[in-house]
């Protein structure tokens, strides 16, 4: 991620926005609360070439047999996408705009698909090595983490320090929320705490499909700085129209949004979703390093890269 100079204003996570229009410096004054600022995106994505990439990949012996997935998939083209369309990973917090200093994608790791099992928290830090491409950055850092879970039966930090809170008293708990939430308003949260906070990441992201489920929304939380919250459903064939009104059925996934429109325009949002689309429909595209530009082509008639410098 771009390294800049430290300002006044500035969180130890974010940057401060200062060449920022009016309209969006007011809207955090009068919708304060993140959860009342949501738009909603759905799309749906043809996988074809998907499967066939996958199926490619782990044509390969991978370490441990642990292989390429959908999910890697989605991972890997929400950072590429977000690293293109850098006011994706922008955030409000203390009714202040800022640039996010670093990519991270939150989800939930089952450590068994039994009622009983236990859950833990997932944090990627991506895009740091901008040499290496998105889906093999992906597949490594999972592969690690679920290895750590599953394997080595480790629990995340921030189920460890919840652990902990909730043997406090009731009015001790409250008084250590509402400190938490002060500091987070202030800007003054500490990095040991965010680097583990799940509520501090750019993207949370929850994989329905691997449970055989499908959903279009989930709100978004006005603690910490998430902006964006996505829901991947199940794979399945659907039914693709023509303009002449024939169709193809072809195996599919839905995918659900939630964004915080305070951080962009409705024109920003829809265009990133059709990179988004463009990454995910031809995998190919995940394979060239992080700083590599794409040729997209054309989204809602304007060049892909022309907002990039402004932004």
């Amino acid at each position: 991620m771009e390294k800049r100079k430290r300002r006044l204003k500035d969180r130890k996570d974010g940057y401060y926005v200062y060449d920022l229009d009016s309209m969006h410096k007011f809207m955090p004054y009068l919708l304060p609360n993140r959860a009342d600022n949501e738009a909603v995106l759905n799309t749906r994505f043809d996988m074809t070439n998907a499967v066939e990439y996958l199926a490619k990949k782990n044509s390969v012996p991978q370490a441990d047999g642990f292989k390429y997935t959908i999910f890697h998939l989605f991972v890997a083209a929400f950072a590429k996408t977000i690293t293109m369309r850098p006011l994706l990973n922008r955030f409000i917090q203390g009714r202040r705009v800022y640039d996010r200093k670093f990519l991270a994608v939150t989800f939930v790791v089952k450590k068994q698909f039994t009622d009983g099992s236990h859950e833990a928290l997932a944090i990627l830090r991506l895009g740091e090595n901008a040499d290496k491409s998105p889906i093999e950055e992906v597949h490594d850092k999972i592969h690690d983490v679920v290895y750590d879970i599953r394997v080595k039966n480790k629990t995340d930090s921030t189920t460890g320090i919840i652990d902990k809170l909730t043997k406090l008293p009731r009015f001790l708990l409250k008084f250590v929320t509402w400190c938490l939430k002060t500091m987070d308003y202030l800007g003054w949260t500490p990095m040991s705490l965010i680097k583990d906070d799940p509520y501090f990441c750019t993207l949370f992201l929850s994989n329905l499909g691997s449970i055989k489920m499908d959903a279009d929304y989930h709100h978004l939380a006005n603690y910490g700085t998430n902006s964006i919250f996505s829901i991947i459903g199940e794979m399945k064939k659907r039914p693709f129209f023509s303009d002449d009104g024939t169709y193809e059925m072809k195996q599919s996934v839905d995918l659900g949004l939630t964004i915080d429109e305070r951080i962009a325009d409705g024109v920003y949002f829809a265009k990133s979703v059709k990179i988004l689309k463009k990454l995910v429909e031809n995998p190919e595209l995940l394979d060239l390093p992080y700083d590599e530009e794409i040729d997209v082509g054309d989204v809602c008639g304007k060049p892909a890269f022309a907002d990039k410098a402004q932004s």
